[in-house]
């Protein structure tokens, strides 16, 4: 009998279903970035987190999708701590953008994209992915993501760039002092992560022309640096997968209209497309 692991891994959380027989277990874990956790550290996070839930379950197949694994080292530090855990399983170790392309595009060609806490784009084949972005993480790249629209909240309400209006409202909401927002941004790890929990900012105060220029400008960025990069993005379907993609939407579609590309699929998270590739 096979029962296979899939795990789609951002870098705020990791969720895992569990397929057996037709039937399906979602866990859910933190997030394993392997810039930021180490072979033994990622062992005892799903020693705590996830194998209590397998309840001892014979696992034939782990198929791990997760940020930062076009470094070859990277790939190293998730597959030695998934071998310690499960030894005799097959284990495949791929990106997460080659998880939205599965769960986007099935097995046809098209340009899938990630908009999450981070941001990525390529061009599948229906295969493998043919082309990608750098993806230069939160600092240098990841346009709009949630940590970049966040950074953008952020540097608005400490300039006083926000008009009266949204400054209490950003008070309100976050009641944070500069001091503390350059400690956690500058000190503390999982900078992109903080970053991101701005981005909620723009969900909850829609309507506001500050707000709208705000996520329209941040998405625009990853058009021009991203999608305007590939051809393909002019004559295939682009799909976009991501928890801002799928909150901002009604964007994409404007965008994507205004620039006469054709929209896709927009997927919250890819597991079902996941699963479904997977039976």
């Amino acid at each position: 009998m096979l029962i296979q692991l899939i795990a789609d891994s951002g870098a705020t959380k990791c969720e895992w279903c569990l397929l057996s027989e037709g039937k399906k277990k979602t866990i859910y874990t933190q997030g394993i970035s392997p810039y930021f956790l180490t072979t033994e550290q990622i062992v005892l996070l799903l020693q705590k987190e996830l194998m209590p839930k397998l309840k001892k379950v014979q696992v034939n197949a782990v198929h791990f999708y997760g940020t930062g694994l076009t470094n070859a080292e990277n790939v190293k530090t998730i597959q030695s701590a998934l071998k310690q855990l499960f030894s005799v399983a097959k284990i495949s170790i791929e990106t997460d953008l080659l998880a939205a392309a599965r769960a986007l595009c099935g097995k046809e060609k098209g340009v899938a994209c990630i908009l999450g806490t981070g941001s990525n784009a390529g061009y599948f084949n229906g295969k493998k992915l043919m082309k990608n972005s750098p993806g230069l993480g939160y600092v240098l790249g990841d346009e709009g993501s949630g940590a970049y629209l966040g950074k953008k909240v952020i540097q608005h309400y400490l300039y006083k760039t926000f008009d009266e209006e949204l400054s209490i409202q950003f008070e309100k909401r976050f009641a944070v002092t500069k001091d503390q927002i350059l400690n956690s941004v500058y000190k503390q790890p999982l900078a992109n992560r903080y970053l991101a929990s701005y981005a909620i900012f723009l969900a909850e105060n829609r309507g506001h022309y500050m707000i709208e220029n705000m996520i329209e400008d941040g998405i625009n960025d990853f058009f021009f640096n991203h999608l305007y990069k590939f051809r393909e993005s002019w004559t295939m379907p682009i799909g976009f997968v991501g928890s801002i993609a799928f909150g901002f939407k009604d964007v994409l579609k404007n965008l994507c209209d205004t620039y006469e590309l054709e929209l896709g699929k927009v997927l919250k998270k890819p597991m079902d497309g996941l699963i479904h590739y997977h039976i």
